[in-house]
């Protein structure tokens, strides 16, 4: 009898379970591919599932989705302006090429502006990028703006938060915006300093740890930086130790950032003020923001550069189409550095399609993990990709964590967003769209400098894997839409 009642029991539990999944699932919208793996989660660990749900599958607030969709494009109408007066004067020494006209047309439908005439300098070490990004803070005269997904407390974070302490205290307007989690806590000790100082500093749309907005997904992942309106940094490095070598764990730490000087940087400058409005609060919100858009009259470079945001904010998704329109486009060569290689089905679809078409296909991805889930599940999709008929390369010569995209020798993308559905569809991205030979050659130059130090993967390198180890790839997978 009491066996009986157990298993009565369970199967109500188990009913309830079901139906809970399926109201839980449907709540909020979906894409299908999301739906199927929080169900399977939510039925294969009841009751254990709905508080991994509760942690990372509800979807952001939406008086934050309100709070950031509803920030001001400060001070970019005027750029905008301007821009289209000094487009008329060197429109003809400086034209769209014909490759990148449906890619400026796509961005444009978002409100990314298409500037002309940048400087860009490229760092892939990380000693390189500190030292430089520290010396143009040190120049700083007017501002200094930062936003990063990791600042840690440690000696890099710190000599960061000194440096921004000195210049605070000599009247410079500074501000850091970073993400609690990415950056493990608040790290109180560290920001009180640079506060007393006179600066300011918060974490990403949550002003103090609050249990029951408790979230994993839908972190700021961007890594930004912007001095006086006239520098700025975009790429993949966040601060701290790690990023220059110092970790046991990942050991040489090989990334890709680059340095603008022009107007791509009042774009990035727009940017930051979007999610400083949306995550500061009282007298910390800017209301008045056109001191921040200096106007640049002779133009740096010549690269064309378009600055382009993605996030939960927004259902375009434009960073990911960016990346389907690049691929489609694609006449001869794509070439990708990912550390997850997490492609939906349209992003692997268009990839095929381009390989079909005799596109040469190269991908480099990391020897090793840093989330043991993710890179199974990257390397799942790397064996599908070289099945495909793509060339697939293995990094041995530290940790690869370089987001770069380029096709042709001509279109190239630096940023944020890594080839995965997270960067797609969950975290706050953003990348910058190059337009520019002299800049693709130079990524496709450092690829071809890393292949000398990587493994090219075979289907033969795959078959030799332990069974176990091809479950792990194979079941991991199943969760891609919600890694």
């Amino acid at each position: 009898m009491l066996r009986d009642s157990l298993w009565i029991l369970i199967v109500i539990l188990l009913v309830i379970n079901t139906f809970g999944a399926i109201i839980t699932v449907f709540s909020q919208k979906r894409d299908i591919a999301t739906i199927w793996a929080w169900l399977l989660v939510l039925m294969m660990l009841p009751v254990v599932g709905f508080f991994i749900f509760f942690l990372v599958g509800s979807r952001i607030s939406n008086k934050k989705i309100f709070r950031l969709r509803t920030q001001d494009q400060r001070g970019m109408e005027r750029i905008a302006n301007n821009q289209r007066q000094q487009l008329q004067k060197i429109e003809k020494l400086l034209p769209i090429p014909d490759s990148a006209s449906e890619l400026v047309r796509l961005f444009l439908s978002d409100d990314s502006v298409l500037t002309r005439g940048n400087d860009i300098k490229t760092f892939t070490d990380g000693y390189d990028k500190f030292n430089q990004l520290f010396e143009d803070i040190n120049e700083a005269t007017h501002h200094i703006h930062l936003e990063y997904f990791a600042i840690f407390d440690d000696e890099i974070g710190n000599q960061l938060i000194d440096l921004l302490i000195k210049k605070a205290r000599e009247g410079i307007e500074v501000r850091v915006v970073f993400d609690q989690f990415g950056s493990h806590g608040q790290h109180r000790n560290m920001y009180k300093r640079l506060r007393e100082a006179g600066g300011k500093a918060a974490p990403f749309l949550m002003r103090r740890f609050q249990l029951l907005t408790l979230r994993f997904n839908f972190r700021n992942h961007r890594k930004i930086a912007i001095i006086d309106g006239v520098i700025g940094y975009i790429g993949g490095f966040n601060i701290g130790d790690q990023y220059i070598g110092s970790s046991k764990k990942f050991g040489y730490w090989r990334d890709t950032h680059v340095r603008i000087h022009g107007d791509a940087v009042l774009s990035m400058q727009n940017r930051f003020l979007m999610d400083w409005n949306a995550t500061a609060e009282g007298d910390e919100v800017l209301k008045e923001t056109i001191d921040y858009f200096p106007e640049i009259v002779q133009l740096p470079g010549r690269a064309m550069v378009q600055i382009v945001s993605s996030g939960p904010d927004n259902d375009k998704w434009q960073i990911k189409q960016g990346f389907m329109r690049m691929f489609a486009s694609a006449k001869t060569d794509i070439m990708i550095q990912t550390p997850y290689f997490i492609p939906d089905a349209a992003i692997l679809e268009t990839l095929e399609i381009a390989i079909m078409s005799g596109v040469r296909v190269r991908l480099m991805i990391p020897n090793r993990p840093d989330h043991p889930i993710v890179y199974r599940a990257t390397e799942y999709y790397a064996k599908e990709l070289i099945e495909l008929g793509a060339e697939v390369y293995r990094y041995d010569g530290g940790f690869l964590h370089s987001k770069v995209v380029s096709i042709d020798h001509e279109i190239s993308t630096v940023g944020s967003a890594n080839m995965d559905i997270r960067s797609f569809v969950l975290n706050f991205e953003t990348n910058a769209f190059v337009y520019d030979p002299e800049f693709a050659l130079q990524l496709e130059t450092f690829f071809e400098q890393d292949t000398e130090k990587s493994t090219r993967l075979t289907t033969e390198y795959f078959e030799k894997q332990s069974f176990w180890l091809t479950f792990l790839q194979k079941f991991s997978r199943l969760f891609s839409p919600i890694l």
